[in-house]
């Protein structure tokens, strides 16, 4: 009786050491772990992030990995702490949209020590050399669209050009506002278009290519936040700010969609204001209407089920053990990050049924007057 009882003891002490290892093998990162890929998106707030929700969830439906989706709401320590939980679940890629770039770099620091793979996505994260890989749209040639598209439907001279641009806390904002700068400056010095907005811009009008402190000066000034309502308050006081002299007929820089509507709104509603081009990105469903009803201009379509598809693809070639194909590279002030890049397109009135109506991005009936 009493060596059953020492075998059955043992066998005891020997399952909860298993179930001991098994629990340190899921909280490490190991394979195993209870979900395979990790995703972190900065907020629930803008319809883009809950778009790619929707598809970073579809593109798993038919595959053996499991993958969970958390939000950090526009905080850093939110986003640490969803990192953390992640780590907790034994994933072995980490996926992550950074709300701050620079911020996340103590989250992706911490799964980096636990063997995850992780991919920036959309957004660079930098001053860490924790990232492998970064899945993104060309955000320069995003900025160069915008910028173009205001210069091919400029007409004289002297037009008053109105910059913003997105949060100094994500670098996509310097990027987009270096493409734009890139072909707008010339137009700027020769007199094209007169800034209305920016004396730090106006300083700078004869520089063809700016330093990023340079562009931190011009940003501190027409920074949005990605916020509707700061770009609403911001266009309100640039325009109560000038004279009538820099308002007829104006271009706006407008750094996404979101803002592009606020600041619309705000111009359309000022009498001395007869007409202006804006520009915005994403494709989000409200501004498609806005561009069918003629107030917003055009919007840069960057295909998120595109990048979704990049992301996912790339996350389960880490699983597989192969190495994820990369098109380039970003220097993130640590490291130069394997890139891969997605191409966009610019739409507008005359283009929107083909691009995202054609293509199965929207449905017809989700907009009224559409032709």
């Amino acid at each position: 009786m009493k060596r059953s009882i020492k075998i059955f003891t043992l066998g005891i002490v020997a399952l909860m050491t298993i179930f001991v290892l098994a629990a340190c093998n899921s909280e490490s990162g190991g394979k195993g772990g209870a979900v395979s890929v990790g995703i972190v998106l900065p907020t629930k707030d803008e319809p883009r992030w809950v778009q790619d929700e929707e598809r970073f969830k579809a593109a798993l439906d038919d595959s053996e990995y499991t993958t969970e989706i958390l939000f950090s709401q526009g905080s850093s320590a939110k986003e640490k702490e969803n990192v953390d939980t992640l780590i907790s679940k034994g994933i072995e890629v980490l996926i992550i949209a950074p709300h701050d770039g620079a911020a996340a770099g103590a989250a992706v620091e911490a799964a980096k020590k636990e063997g995850i793979t992780v991919i920036a996505y959309d957004r660079l994260i930098t001053d860490t050399d924790a990232v492998d890989y970064y899945v993104t749209f060309d955000s320069v040639a995003v900025g160069e669209a915008q910028g173009q598209y205001l210069i091919d439907n400029a007409s004289g001279s002297g037009v008053p050009l109105y910059l913003y641009a997105g949060a100094a806390s994500d670098n996509n904002a310097f990027l987009f506002f270096e493409g734009a700068w890139k072909v707008l400056q010339p137009k700027i010095a020769d007199g094209t278009f007169v800034i209305a907005n920016s004396s730090e811009a106006e300083k700078l009008k004869d520089k063809s290519e700016l330093t990023r402190d340079e562009m931190s000066a011009i940003l501190g000034q027409v920074t949005t936040n990605w916020d509707p309502s700061e770009s609403k308050n911001k266009a309100e006081t640039h325009l109560t700010a000038v004279s009538d002299d820099l308002k007829g007929d104006v271009a706006i820089l407008a750094p996404n969609d979101g803002t592009a509507r606020a600041i619309a709104d705000v111009f359309s509603s000022d009498p001395a204001i007869s007409s202006f081009v804006v520009t915005g990105q994403d494709a989000e469903k409200a501004s498609i209407q806005y561009i069918i009803d003629g107030k917003q201009t055009m919007t840069v379509f960057k295909d998120v089920r595109t990048l979704v598809t990049d992301a996912m693809g790339m996350a389960i070639e880490v699983l597989e053990g192969n190495t994820p194909e990369t098109t380039g590279s970003y220097n993130n002030g640590e490291v130069d990050v394997k890139a891969k890049q997605t191409d966009v397109i610019v739409v507008n009135k005359e283009n929107v049924k083909s691009e995202l109506i054609d293509s199965g991005y929207y449905e017809a009936d989700e907009f009224t007057g559409l032709e």
